[in-house]
């Protein structure tokens, strides 16, 4: 596995870093970390401007 980060695009806030298999992975990780389905699932305040998703290496 991979490890990645996702960021608030606008505000650059890390939200999640972990491992996953792919930035559509590390999304649906990400959710269900915060108690969340999936990423569809995560709060508008959240998505809007966009969520950034970025390998990151350890």
């Amino acid at each position: 596995m991979r490890v990645y980060q996702v960021r608030q695009s606008v505000t650059g806030t890390i939200l999640w870093t972990g491992s996953a298999t792919d930035p559509l992975g590390a999304l649906d990780a990400m959710a269900h970390e915060a108690g969340y389905y999936d990423h569809s699932d995560i709060p508008e305040h959240l998505r809007a401007g966009g969520l950034h998703v970025e390998e990151i290496r350890g």
